[in-house]
Protein backbone atom coordinates (compact mmCIF):
# COMPACT_ATOMS: atom_id res chain seq x y z
CA UNK A 1 0.00 0.00 0.00
CA UNK A 2 1.12 3.54 -0.62
CA UNK A 3 2.29 5.53 2.30
CA UNK A 4 0.04 8.48 3.14
CA UNK A 5 2.05 11.46 4.35
CA UNK A 6 0.40 14.15 6.45
CA UNK A 7 1.07 17.78 5.70
CA UNK A 8 3.16 18.01 8.83
CA UNK A 9 5.31 15.02 9.75
CA UNK A 10 7.52 15.56 12.76
CA UNK A 11 10.28 13.01 12.41
CA UNK A 12 13.11 12.03 14.66
CA UNK A 13 12.94 13.52 18.17
CA UNK A 14 9.77 15.15 19.41
CA UNK A 15 9.24 17.79 22.04
CA UNK A 16 8.84 15.19 24.75
CA UNK A 17 12.30 15.79 26.15
CA UNK A 18 11.17 16.28 29.73
CA UNK A 19 8.73 13.36 29.78
CA UNK A 20 11.15 10.43 29.83
CA UNK A 21 11.38 7.81 27.15
CA UNK A 22 9.57 8.31 23.85
CA UNK A 23 6.80 5.75 23.29
CA UNK A 24 4.55 4.76 20.41
CA UNK A 25 1.57 2.53 19.89
CA UNK A 26 2.51 -0.87 18.52
CA UNK A 27 0.17 -3.09 16.50
CA UNK A 28 -2.56 -4.45 18.73
CA UNK A 29 -2.62 -1.39 20.95
CA UNK A 30 0.36 -2.21 23.17
CA UNK A 31 2.81 0.56 23.99
CA UNK A 32 6.50 0.22 23.43
CA UNK A 33 9.53 2.47 23.54
CA UNK A 34 10.32 3.99 20.14
CA UNK A 35 13.67 2.81 18.76
CA UNK A 36 16.42 5.14 19.83
CA UNK A 37 14.00 7.26 21.86
CA UNK A 38 16.22 7.78 24.90
CA UNK A 39 19.29 8.44 22.76
CA UNK A 40 17.36 10.97 20.70
CA UNK A 41 16.20 12.83 23.81
CA UNK A 42 19.66 12.89 25.34
CA UNK A 43 21.19 14.19 22.09
CA UNK A 44 18.54 16.87 21.70
CA UNK A 45 19.00 17.91 25.31
CA UNK A 46 22.67 18.55 24.59
CA UNK A 47 22.18 20.79 21.55
CA UNK A 48 18.51 21.74 21.34
CA UNK A 49 19.02 22.38 17.63
CA UNK A 50 15.94 22.01 15.42
CA UNK A 51 16.07 22.32 11.63
CA UNK A 52 12.80 22.85 9.79
CA UNK A 53 12.74 21.09 6.41
CA UNK A 54 9.93 21.51 3.89
CA UNK A 55 9.57 18.64 1.40
CA UNK A 56 7.26 18.91 -1.61
CA UNK A 57 6.59 15.96 -3.90
CA UNK A 58 5.39 16.45 -7.46
CA UNK A 59 2.97 13.55 -7.78
CA UNK A 60 1.96 10.38 -5.97
CA UNK A 61 3.80 7.52 -7.70
CA UNK A 62 6.06 4.64 -6.76
CA UNK A 63 9.28 6.35 -7.87
CA UNK A 64 8.83 9.67 -6.10
CA UNK A 65 7.22 8.17 -2.99
CA UNK A 66 10.23 5.89 -2.64
CA UNK A 67 12.51 8.92 -2.73
CA UNK A 68 10.49 10.75 -0.04
CA UNK A 69 10.41 7.69 2.21
CA UNK A 70 14.18 7.36 2.03
CA UNK A 71 14.81 11.07 2.59
CA UNK A 72 12.69 10.92 5.73
CA UNK A 73 14.27 7.70 6.98
CA UNK A 74 17.81 8.94 6.42
CA UNK A 75 17.11 12.28 8.10
CA UNK A 76 15.81 10.37 11.10
CA UNK A 77 19.04 8.38 11.24
CA UNK A 78 21.22 11.46 10.74
CA UNK A 79 19.35 13.35 13.44
CA UNK A 80 20.06 10.61 15.94
CA UNK A 81 23.73 10.46 14.94
CA UNK A 82 24.25 14.22 15.10
CA UNK A 83 22.11 15.13 18.09
CA UNK A 84 19.73 17.40 16.16
CA UNK A 85 16.08 17.39 15.18
CA UNK A 86 14.94 17.55 11.56
CA UNK A 87 11.34 18.72 11.77
CA UNK A 88 9.74 17.86 8.44
CA UNK A 89 6.77 19.46 6.75
CA UNK A 90 5.65 17.30 3.82
CA UNK A 91 3.14 17.96 1.06
CA UNK A 92 2.29 16.75 -2.44
CA UNK A 93 1.08 19.14 -5.13
CA UNK A 94 -0.30 16.35 -7.37
CA UNK A 95 1.07 18.08 -10.48
CA UNK A 96 -1.03 21.19 -9.83
CA UNK A 97 1.01 24.37 -10.32
CA UNK A 98 -1.30 26.50 -8.19
CA UNK A 99 -1.14 24.01 -5.31
CA UNK A 100 2.64 23.80 -5.73
CA UNK A 101 3.05 27.56 -5.42
CA UNK A 102 0.85 27.61 -2.33
CA UNK A 103 2.85 24.83 -0.67
CA UNK A 104 6.08 26.72 -1.25
CA UNK A 105 4.48 29.93 0.06
CA UNK A 106 3.48 28.01 3.19
CA UNK A 107 7.04 26.76 3.64
CA UNK A 108 8.32 30.34 3.37
CA UNK A 109 5.71 31.58 5.87
CA UNK A 110 6.71 28.77 8.24
CA UNK A 111 10.33 29.95 7.95
CA UNK A 112 11.75 26.57 7.00
CA UNK A 113 15.53 26.32 7.06
CA UNK A 114 15.67 24.37 3.80
CA UNK A 115 13.34 23.10 1.08
CA UNK A 116 13.51 19.79 -0.76
CA UNK A 117 11.90 19.68 -4.21
CA UNK A 118 11.17 16.21 -5.58
CA UNK A 119 11.13 16.24 -9.42
CA UNK A 120 11.98 19.00 -11.89
CA UNK A 121 8.77 21.11 -11.79
CA UNK A 122 8.96 21.38 -7.99
CA UNK A 123 12.65 22.32 -8.06
CA UNK A 124 12.03 24.99 -10.68
CA UNK A 125 9.17 26.51 -8.70
CA UNK A 126 11.26 26.53 -5.52
CA UNK A 127 14.12 28.16 -7.37
CA UNK A 128 11.83 30.93 -8.60
CA UNK A 129 9.92 31.57 -5.38
CA UNK A 130 12.99 31.56 -3.10
CA UNK A 131 14.96 34.01 -5.23
CA UNK A 132 16.36 36.73 -2.98
CA UNK A 133 15.58 34.71 0.15
CA UNK A 134 18.13 32.95 2.33
CA UNK A 135 16.51 29.51 1.96
CA UNK A 136 18.66 26.78 0.40
CA UNK A 137 16.95 24.29 -1.91
CA UNK A 138 17.98 20.67 -2.41
CA UNK A 139 16.30 18.99 -5.36
CA UNK A 140 15.81 15.26 -5.90
CA UNK A 141 15.37 13.31 -9.14
CA UNK A 142 15.95 16.16 -11.58
CA UNK A 143 16.98 14.48 -14.83
CA UNK A 144 18.75 17.45 -16.44
CA UNK A 145 19.59 20.19 -13.91
CA UNK A 146 21.63 22.20 -16.41
CA UNK A 147 19.03 21.91 -19.16
CA UNK A 148 16.34 23.08 -16.74
CA UNK A 149 18.56 26.07 -15.85
CA UNK A 150 18.56 25.09 -12.19
CA UNK A 151 22.36 25.15 -11.99
CA UNK A 152 25.15 26.77 -13.96
CA UNK A 153 26.89 23.41 -14.07
CA UNK A 154 26.54 20.14 -12.20
CA UNK A 155 30.04 20.56 -10.77
CA UNK A 156 29.47 24.13 -9.56
CA UNK A 157 25.76 24.96 -9.16
CA UNK A 158 26.48 28.64 -8.58
CA UNK A 159 23.34 29.43 -6.59
CA UNK A 160 21.65 28.55 -3.32
CA UNK A 161 20.53 25.26 -4.81
CA UNK A 162 21.92 21.78 -5.50
CA UNK A 163 20.67 18.22 -5.35
CA UNK A 164 20.54 14.77 -6.92
CA UNK A 165 19.95 13.88 -10.56
CA UNK A 166 18.37 10.75 -12.04
CA UNK A 167 20.01 11.32 -15.41
CA UNK A 168 19.20 8.39 -17.71
CA UNK A 169 21.66 6.69 -20.04
CA UNK A 170 19.19 6.28 -22.92
CA UNK A 171 21.55 4.32 -25.15
CA UNK A 172 21.90 1.70 -22.43
CA UNK A 173 18.13 1.13 -22.44
CA UNK A 174 18.12 0.98 -26.25
CA UNK A 175 20.85 -1.65 -26.10
CA UNK A 176 18.61 -3.83 -23.93
CA UNK A 177 15.78 -3.63 -26.46
CA UNK A 178 17.94 -4.98 -29.27
CA UNK A 179 19.80 -7.45 -27.07
CA UNK A 180 16.45 -9.07 -26.33
CA UNK A 181 15.04 -8.67 -29.85
CA UNK A 182 17.72 -8.13 -32.54
CA UNK A 183 15.02 -8.18 -35.23
CA UNK A 184 12.93 -5.32 -33.82
CA UNK A 185 11.87 -3.02 -36.66
CA UNK A 186 9.60 -0.42 -35.05
CA UNK A 187 9.93 1.13 -31.60
CA UNK A 188 7.26 3.12 -29.79
CA UNK A 189 8.23 6.23 -27.83
CA UNK A 190 5.69 6.81 -25.06
CA UNK A 191 5.98 9.97 -22.95
CA UNK A 192 4.48 13.26 -21.81
CA UNK A 193 5.70 16.03 -24.09
CA UNK A 194 5.44 18.49 -21.18
CA UNK A 195 7.80 16.54 -18.92
CA UNK A 196 11.29 18.08 -18.81
CA UNK A 197 12.65 14.69 -17.73
CA UNK A 198 11.62 13.22 -21.09
CA UNK A 199 12.96 15.83 -23.49
CA UNK A 200 16.63 14.86 -23.69
CA UNK A 201 16.13 11.05 -23.44
CA UNK A 202 13.53 11.03 -26.22
CA UNK A 203 15.86 13.00 -28.50
CA UNK A 204 18.67 10.60 -27.61
CA UNK A 205 16.42 7.63 -28.41
CA UNK A 206 15.54 9.09 -31.81
CA UNK A 207 19.21 9.66 -32.60
CA UNK A 208 20.05 6.09 -31.60
CA UNK A 209 17.26 4.63 -33.75
CA UNK A 210 18.06 6.88 -36.70
CA UNK A 211 21.66 5.72 -36.55
CA UNK A 212 20.53 2.09 -36.69
CA UNK A 213 17.96 2.76 -39.41
CA UNK A 214 15.11 1.61 -37.15
CA UNK A 215 11.65 3.14 -37.48
CA UNK A 216 9.77 4.64 -34.55
CA UNK A 217 6.41 6.17 -33.69
CA UNK A 218 5.62 8.65 -30.94
CA UNK A 219 2.49 8.74 -28.80
CA UNK A 220 2.14 11.16 -25.90
CA UNK A 221 -0.30 12.10 -23.15
CA UNK A 222 -0.59 14.50 -20.26
CA UNK A 223 -2.68 12.38 -17.88
CA UNK A 224 -3.56 8.75 -17.16
CA UNK A 225 -6.46 8.62 -19.64
CA UNK A 226 -4.37 10.06 -22.47
CA UNK A 227 -1.46 7.73 -21.74
CA UNK A 228 -3.88 4.79 -21.78
CA UNK A 229 -5.09 5.83 -25.23
CA UNK A 230 -1.48 6.27 -26.33
CA UNK A 231 -0.66 2.71 -25.20
CA UNK A 232 -3.61 1.39 -27.19
CA UNK A 233 -2.34 3.32 -30.21
CA UNK A 234 1.05 1.60 -29.81
CA UNK A 235 -0.74 -1.74 -30.09
CA UNK A 236 -2.58 -0.61 -33.20
CA UNK A 237 0.71 0.57 -34.72
CA UNK A 238 2.25 -2.87 -34.22
CA UNK A 239 5.41 -1.70 -32.49
CA UNK A 240 7.94 -4.31 -31.41
CA UNK A 241 8.80 -2.55 -28.13
CA UNK A 242 8.01 0.68 -26.26
CA UNK A 243 10.50 3.01 -24.60
CA UNK A 244 9.65 5.50 -21.82
CA UNK A 245 12.27 7.56 -19.94
CA UNK A 246 11.88 8.77 -16.33
CA UNK A 247 8.51 10.31 -17.12
CA UNK A 248 6.27 10.90 -14.09
CA UNK A 249 3.06 11.02 -16.12
CA UNK A 250 3.66 7.59 -17.63
CA UNK A 251 4.88 6.33 -14.25
CA UNK A 252 1.53 7.32 -12.74
CA UNK A 253 -0.29 5.48 -15.54
CA UNK A 254 1.85 2.33 -15.60
CA UNK A 255 -0.51 0.21 -13.50
CA UNK A 256 -3.23 1.09 -16.00
CA UNK A 257 -1.31 0.33 -19.20
CA UNK A 258 1.06 -2.55 -18.51
CA UNK A 259 -1.47 -5.27 -19.26
CA UNK A 260 -2.49 -3.58 -22.52
CA UNK A 261 1.09 -3.79 -23.75
CA UNK A 262 1.92 -7.19 -22.27
CA UNK A 263 -1.24 -8.82 -23.67
CA UNK A 264 -0.25 -7.53 -27.11
CA UNK A 265 3.22 -9.02 -26.75
CA UNK A 266 4.91 -5.61 -26.55
CA UNK A 267 7.69 -5.24 -23.95
CA UNK A 268 7.83 -1.87 -22.22
CA UNK A 269 11.38 -0.64 -21.47
CA UNK A 270 11.55 2.22 -18.98
CA UNK A 271 13.90 4.50 -17.08
CA UNK A 272 13.42 3.34 -13.47
CA UNK A 273 12.80 0.20 -11.44
CA UNK A 274 9.51 1.63 -10.16
CA UNK A 275 7.99 1.23 -13.64
CA UNK A 276 8.82 -2.48 -13.46
CA UNK A 277 7.30 -2.61 -9.99
CA UNK A 278 4.08 -1.29 -11.54
CA UNK A 279 4.10 -3.84 -14.38
CA UNK A 280 6.52 -2.67 -17.08
CA UNK A 281 8.76 -5.39 -18.52
CA UNK A 282 12.05 -3.65 -17.69
CA UNK A 283 13.12 -0.67 -15.61
CA UNK A 284 16.72 0.42 -16.09
CA UNK A 285 18.40 3.24 -14.26
CA UNK A 286 18.76 4.96 -10.93
CA UNK A 287 18.25 3.30 -7.57
CA UNK A 288 15.71 5.75 -6.15
CA UNK A 289 16.13 4.46 -2.61
CA UNK A 290 19.82 5.39 -2.72
CA UNK A 291 18.98 8.70 -4.41
CA UNK A 292 16.70 9.55 -1.47
CA UNK A 293 19.40 8.67 1.03
CA UNK A 294 21.98 10.84 -0.73
CA UNK A 295 19.51 13.72 -0.96
CA UNK A 296 19.08 13.56 2.81
CA UNK A 297 22.86 13.49 3.23
CA UNK A 298 23.03 16.74 1.25
CA UNK A 299 20.40 18.29 3.50
CA UNK A 300 22.42 17.36 6.55
CA UNK A 301 25.63 18.63 4.96
CA UNK A 302 24.12 22.05 4.31
CA UNK A 303 22.25 22.50 7.59
CA UNK A 304 24.55 20.76 10.07
CA UNK A 305 27.98 20.95 8.45
CA UNK A 306 27.55 24.36 6.85
CA UNK A 307 28.21 23.23 3.28
CA UNK A 308 27.54 25.87 0.63
CA UNK A 309 24.89 24.73 -1.90
CA UNK A 310 26.46 26.93 -4.59
CA UNK A 311 29.67 24.90 -4.48
CA UNK A 312 28.16 21.48 -3.67
CA UNK A 313 28.23 19.39 -6.88
CA UNK A 314 25.03 17.84 -8.15
CA UNK A 315 25.15 14.11 -7.49
CA UNK A 316 24.48 11.72 -10.36
CA UNK A 317 24.18 7.95 -10.13
CA UNK A 318 25.28 4.84 -11.96
CA UNK A 319 22.59 3.58 -14.34
CA UNK A 320 23.73 -0.01 -14.35
CA UNK A 321 20.79 -2.02 -12.94
CA UNK A 322 18.12 -3.66 -15.09
CA UNK A 323 15.01 -4.64 -13.14
CA UNK A 324 12.89 -7.28 -14.85
CA UNK A 325 9.25 -7.89 -13.93
CA UNK A 326 9.08 -11.67 -13.91
CA UNK A 327 5.28 -11.80 -14.20
CA UNK A 328 5.27 -9.53 -17.23
CA UNK A 329 8.16 -11.49 -18.72
CA UNK A 330 6.04 -14.62 -18.51
CA UNK A 331 2.97 -12.83 -19.92
CA UNK A 332 5.09 -11.78 -22.92
CA UNK A 333 6.01 -15.42 -23.51
CA UNK A 334 9.69 -14.79 -22.82
CA UNK A 335 12.06 -17.08 -20.96
CA UNK A 336 13.51 -15.23 -17.98
CA UNK A 337 16.90 -16.92 -18.06
CA UNK A 338 17.27 -16.21 -21.78
CA UNK A 339 16.37 -12.55 -21.18
CA UNK A 340 18.89 -12.26 -18.36
CA UNK A 341 21.62 -13.82 -20.48
CA UNK A 342 20.91 -11.32 -23.26
CA UNK A 343 20.96 -8.38 -20.85
CA UNK A 344 24.05 -9.40 -18.89
CA UNK A 345 26.69 -7.76 -21.15
CA UNK A 346 24.87 -4.41 -20.84
CA UNK A 347 24.26 -4.28 -17.07
CA UNK A 348 26.20 -4.19 -13.87
CA UNK A 349 23.47 -6.31 -12.35
CA UNK A 350 19.97 -7.63 -13.04
CA UNK A 351 17.20 -7.60 -10.44
CA UNK A 352 13.87 -9.42 -10.47
CA UNK A 353 10.60 -7.94 -9.27
CA UNK A 354 6.87 -8.69 -9.34
CA UNK A 355 4.01 -6.29 -9.86
CA UNK A 356 2.90 -4.22 -6.87
CA UNK A 357 1.56 -0.76 -6.22
CA UNK A 358 4.47 0.57 -4.19
CA UNK A 359 7.77 -0.44 -2.62
CA UNK A 360 7.68 -1.84 0.90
Amino acid sequence: MKKNHGKLTALLMTAALSFGLMACAAPGGTVQEAPGGQAQEEAAAETGTVYKVGICNYVDDASLNQIVDNIEGQLEKLGQENGVTFEISYDNCNADANVLNQIIANFIADEVDLMVGVATPVAMAMQSLTEGKDIPVVFAAVSDPEGAALVESNDAPGANLTGTSDFLDTNAVMNLIFANDPDAKKIGLLYDIGQDASTAPIEAAKAYLDDKGIGYVEHTGTNVDEISLAAQAMVSDGVDAVFTPTDNTVMTAELTIYETLANAGIPHYTGADSFALNGAFVGYGVDYANLGVETANMVKGILVDGNDPASTPVMTFDNGTATVNTETCEALGLDLETVKAAFEPYCLRIEEITTAESFE
